[in-house]
């Protein structure tokens, strides 16, 4: 059973940050805690209504890669996942 976000809500599986930078030097303790998080997002809502009549669309489809950040995101765990619930605004980038 899937989770089907509601509105302009999107459901992303994260991804494990790089712990090592591109010389090869490992990060650990609190050089390796991002400021953003990544992951692929898994489920999007049909988006959000605006003017009680007209329905913007997602920017995000299932499968893209990206960076999201913020503090009003809810972290789940469904089938033996852990994911994450946020609204598209919280979505920083897609990586390309």
């Amino acid at each position: 059973m899937m989770l089907k976000p509601l509105h302009n809500n999107v459901v992303i599986e994260p991804t494990e940050a790089e712990k090592k930078t591109a010389s090869g030097i490992i990060l650990s303790g609190d050089a390796a805690q991002s400021k953003h998080a990544e992951g692929v997002v898994v489920a999007v809502g049909p988006g959000k209504w605006v003017d009680d009549d007209d329905l913007l669309p997602m920017s995000v489809a299932v499968g893209d890669r990206v960076v999201y950040g913020g503090y009003s995101q809810t972290m789940i765990e469904h089938e033996g996942k852990d994911l994450v619930i946020l609204t598209e605004d919280n979505i920083l980038a897609v990586i390309e």
